[in-house]
């Protein structure tokens, strides 16, 4: 959670002595102490659970994943709820006061912007919705079992007996825990869905560069896909039978179906939008937001104080599956792999479990087991006992914002006035005073623009011409966005759950409305299979890749793209499917805009050439090749770059050290490679010399880089002692629009220029120590002798000793108290620091941003490979463990194995279940039944 006030960090160092205090002076005393041992569940001999019709048995292995074994589905997700509210209900309950906009009531006054900005979004009041008027009975007795075994486990304890933290939030406000509810299960699809929602940050960034830069400028920073180089999804006509409004050309506003920027098409500088100069003219794009680029600045700085719990916003997250058909394994059947790449957090984001019916019928359908969220029941990712399926983000344009011009309690439309709608939210505040906002909503959009002091005075001054209406006091800014609209995801999940065939598993995709995912699929029958599910908007005007005008209802969303034309394939001839985040179908075989802003397919075309050279060859995939792809961490950039640093002469001597450590590279980037440590450090000062002081100051982080010089220029580089952190007078440091995100934009913004040496990209301002850079070649060479002392500052002199995983470090922090506290609370509840192998957008992707160092700031938050032959053969292994007690033996079990490329074997027969068990509850009914 962000902490921004002197007043919060002194209730973290009240905190912090309070659990110091509870875990004990001595190291490894807290083992001992009862107030935190109080919290650590019961996993063996006999519980009572009321309402429970039969008994349910509870089987934990070593790791304490457990598997629940009951006659009904009710009973099943009852004991569900009881089970992860034992090992997670602090994450659970910080989870539902995120979601619902409550923070403030745990944390404080600190909290209060953050649960203003929730609740304008509405999320727990969208998830009621869909509670009262969407949801299956079926699926709403589920959710109430579910909830009525959290509540049983409740009524049991509170305070440290629920966990540590309580025992010290309790010592500074009065929070008590309150009564799960059913909603707060559903809301938690809404963090989902905010977390993968697709564009809005490319959109507000395309905007602010539109002021600064050109629309050639935009387009190298945005290039196309390269479908001609990195194959999408689905490519082999699998859509055909789709028909409808979008993608081809002259339908979505694209105009000439390239960049859509300064052609006249887009409404962007031509007058048809209101926001250009009605010249028709590319100028026009950049003086549309020149005035709004301090309040656009100021959203972006408001999206990221919102906790992502999922991962970093924008295109910086991603995730790989893929499935290959039988005829290309070694087991004659599917195999399938997933590992999503997400936020690191202490408990890891996933939980392990298994559902199990002890008769598997119509009445109780459910044998299935993968990774869950704690605080909603079901299966997200997995396998049952007839199918499995896997998911990465889809990333399609789901957002859209708009400008809106209000007045006096009414806002413009087609040249007329209507009344916006408004609603009182009250935000209580631990130990503090209710605070009460008021939250306007356009048709349905609400107006985020409210919650910040900048973004109320959008518009102020920004140039529009005769078919806008009058600016006054400027615009506001209104969010469209599909997971306002109530939705069946829910259903969805437990549709997934019970499906036993291609045309099961596509009937619960048709209810997986947001987030929009990549679903992959394989069967025991031997299918394997795609389908794109989601609400994905089809725009009147426009094509979403810049703010819109509100006043223009010729921009509003038309309607949804039907599920029957989203594309999906069943057993393409070419044996296997890979879904990494790239692009899901050629442009020009889809009549549909799904987005603009794909990855650009550097992992998927990586895991698709891993396969090929095995299957090629007439080769066979085995379990264990699945795992090499999962864990390879080729730098497929270096491959194109490389050549290009070993074709520059230098002179020092000590850089030219640093370059022939690139000589012979395999590109490979394991933890203990010097060249894999210098040719990223390179990388980075690449993209900050080339980029990085060129965009518009929202865009940019005033202040110190990260290069290293010593404090004596004269100083040669051979006496830095390795502890020299003298930084000098380098500029401005830009943050992800600017350094690699974590997507794979950056290689092809680079790639694309490295054949083209005198580009105005290429040239730097000098800097007291180094002439300016004017080409390619001189602009690489300053890259290289600032990576020279930046890693001689921070690794030592001895290229020798360098290492990758060095710089490249993971660190697991708990949610909440961990992260932003005094040091005692992070050694309490961190955990690590573990040295990495793998880097952006390798499919090991262990994720890094140029702006803040090399440490790792998303990971695959999981690993998971299916063997559709035994289900027994299966493999996962999750980030942190199953507990989220901070100090249990299953808080950090799994990491290790995890660091290291190892996984855990994953039963799913009851006898392969039996044989790893090693403690089983049973919990039984109590006498007054349910």
């Amino acid at each position: 959670m962000p902490a921004k006030k002197p007043r919060r960090r002194g209730r973290l160092i009240v905190i912090a002595l309070v659990m110091l205090l509870v875990a004990g002076v001595g190291y490894g005393a807290y083992w001992s102490i009862s107030t935190v041992r109080a919290s650590y569940p019961q996993v063996s001999g006999e519980l009572a659970i009321e309402g429970l019709t039969s008994e349910v048995t509870v089987q934990r292995d070593a790791n304490g994943i457990p598997q629940l074994y009951a006659d009904t589905p009710e009973d099943l997700f009852r004991a569900q709820g009881y089970v992860q509210a034992q090992d997670r209900f602090y994450e659970m309950d910080v989870r539902r006061h995120l979601t619902a906009g409550r923070l403030s009531e745990m944390f404080g006054e600190d909290q209060v912007e953050t649960d203003a900005f929730l609740r304008t979004l509405g999320w727990h009041d969208i998830a009621q919705q869909e509670w009262d008027e969407q949801l299956s009975d079926e699926t709403k007795s589920y959710l109430e079992a579910y909830t009525a075994g959290v509540n049983a486990y409740l009524a049991e304890r509170d305070g440290a007996e629920l966990s540590v933290e309580y025992a010290a939030l309790g010592l500074v406000n009065d929070y008590e825990p309150e009564p799960w509810e059913p909603v707060d299960s559903v809301a938690w699809l809404k963090a989902m869905a905010w977390d993968l929602r697709g564009n809005m940050q490319e959109e507000i960034d395309r905007a602010l560069l539109a002021q600064r830069l050109g629309p050639e400028e935009i387009e190298e920073l945005y290039p196309p896909y390269p479908y001609d180089r990195n194959a999408p999804i689905v490519a082999e006509g699998a859509s055909d039978g789709a028909t409808g409004q979008g993608g081809t050309e002259g339908s979505t506003g694209l105009g000439d179906g390239s960049t859509g920027l300064g052609d006249g098409s887009t409404g962007l500088g031509d007058g048809s939008t209101g926001l250009g100069d009605g010249s028709g003219d590319a100028t026009g794009i950049g003086s549309a937001y020149e005035d709004v680029s301090t309040q656009l600045g100021a959203l972006t700085r408001t999206l990221d104080e919102i906790p992502s719990l999922l991962g970093p916003d924008g295109s910086g997250i991603g995730s790989n599956s893929w499935v290959v058909s039988g005829d290309y394994t070694t087991t004659g059947m599917p195999l399938l792999a997933n590992d999503p790449h997400l936020a690191p957090s202490l408990p890891g984001i996933w939980y392990q479990m298994g559902l199990h019916c002890n008769e598997v019928s119509a009445q109780c359908p459910f044998d299935v087991s993968g990774f869950t969220f704690s605080g909603m029941p079901g299966v997200v990712i997995g396998h049952n006992q007839n199918i499995a399926w896997g998911m990465t983000n889809l990333g399609a344009d789901v957002t859209d914002l708009r400008l809106e011009k209000l007045d006096n309690g009414n806002y413009v439309i087609d040249g007329r006035q209507e009344p916006y709608e408004t609603r009182t939210e009250e935000i209580r505040v631990a130990g503090g005073e209710t605070r009460e906002i008021t939250v306007r909503t356009v048709d349905g959009r609400p107006i985020i623009s409210d919650r910040d002091e900048q973004l109320a005075g959008v518009g102020d001054s920004a140039p529009v011409d005769a078919a806008a209406p009058d600016r006054g006091e400027g615009y506001a800014v209104s969010l469209s966005w599909t997971a306002l609209t109530p939705s069946r995801t829910m259903d969805a999940v437990f549709g997934l759950n019970a499906a036993t065939d291609w045309e099961e598993f596509r009937a619960a995709a048709a209810d997986f409305a947001v987030p929009s995912q990549n679903l992959i699929y394989a069967d025991t029958e031997g299918n394997i299979g795609y389908q794109a599910p989601g609400a994905i908007p089809i725009r009147g005007e426009g094509d979403g890749r810049y703010p819109a005008p509100g006043w223009d209802s010729s921009y509003d969303w038309t309607d949804y793209v039907p599920f029957e034309e989203l594309p999906s394939e069943l057993n393409p001839e070419r044996g296997y499917i890979v879904t990494a985040n790239q692009a899901v179908i050629d442009e020009d075989a889809y009549p549909y805009t799904l987005t603009d802003d794909w990855s650009y397919g550097t992992r998927s075309q990586r895991i698709a050439d891993l396969i090929e050279q095995t299957i090629s060859d007439g080769g066979k995939i085995s379990m264990t090749d699945m795992q090499s792809i999962q864990l390879d961490n080729s730098n497929e950039m270096a491959r194109d770059l490389v050549p290009y640093l070993l074709d520059v002469e230098i002179s020092d001597p000590y850089v030219r050290e640093a370059q022939d450590l690139l000589v012979g590279w395999d590109f490979n980037q394991d933890a203990d490679s010097p060249a894999a440590a210098y040719y990223n450090a390179v990388w980075s000062n690449l993209l900050q010399l080339a980029f990085g002081n060129k965009l518009p100051k929202e865009l940019r982080v005033e202040g110190q880089c990260l290069l290293v010089r010593p404090a004596d220029e004269s100083q040669p580089i051979e006496d830095l002692d390795g502890e020299t952190r003298v930084v000098n007078e380098c500029g401005e440091r830009s943050p992800e629009t600017a350094q690699p995100d974590g997507g794979d934009r950056w290689f092809e913004v680079v790639g694309n220029l490295l054949e083209d040496p005198e580009n105005e990209w290429w040239s730097t301002p000098a800097t007291r120590t180094q002439d300016a850079a004017e080409n390619r070649d001189q602009l690489l060479a300053r890259a290289m002798r600032d990576a020279r002392w930046e890693l001689t500052a921070e690794l030592g002199k001895d290229i020798d000793t360098w290492s990758w995983g060095r710089l490249h470090r993971l660190m697991l922090n708990n949610q909440t108290l961990g992260t932003e506290g005094p040091g005692p609370v992070q050694w309490l509840l961190n955990r690590g620091p573990w040295n990495l192998a793998g880097g952006s957008d390798a499919v090991d992707a262990s994720g890094w941003n140029a702006a803040g160092g090399y440490d790792i700031t998303w990971v695959p938050s999981m690993r998971m490979i299916v063997s559709l032959d035994d289900f027994d053969e299966s493999q996962w292994i999750n980030l942190s463990g199953a507990s989220g007690h901070a100090f249990h033996a299953n808080y950090t079990d799994q990491t290790e194995l995890w660091a290291d490329g190892e996984y855990l074997p994953w039963p799913h027969s009851a006898d392969a279940v039996a044989e790893r068990t090693r403690d089983t509850l049973t919990l039984t009914p109590t006498n007054t039944g349910g």
